[in-house]
């Protein structure tokens, strides 16, 4: 399985990124690897709890 997420390297070396299906919920590693655990981490509690005021994106067939 995969998701997309979006991320880029701040000015101290920080990596900062959110999966692009939670855009309101960022999270930061030391190295990109370090960033991508976090995301995991951010994936797997999204998808495995009831959190009120998560914002989620679907697809909606029209015709």
């Amino acid at each position: 399985m995969t998701t997309k997420f979006t991320y880029w390297e701040e000015d101290d070396g920080r990596f900062l990124g959110y999966l692009s299906e939670y855009p309101d919920h960022w999270t930061q590693g030391e190295t990109l690897d370090d960033l991508k655990d976090h995301l995991r981490d951010l994936f797997e509690m999204f998808r495995s709890e009831s959190i009120p005021g998560i914002k989620r994106e679907a697809e909606l067939e029209i015709a």
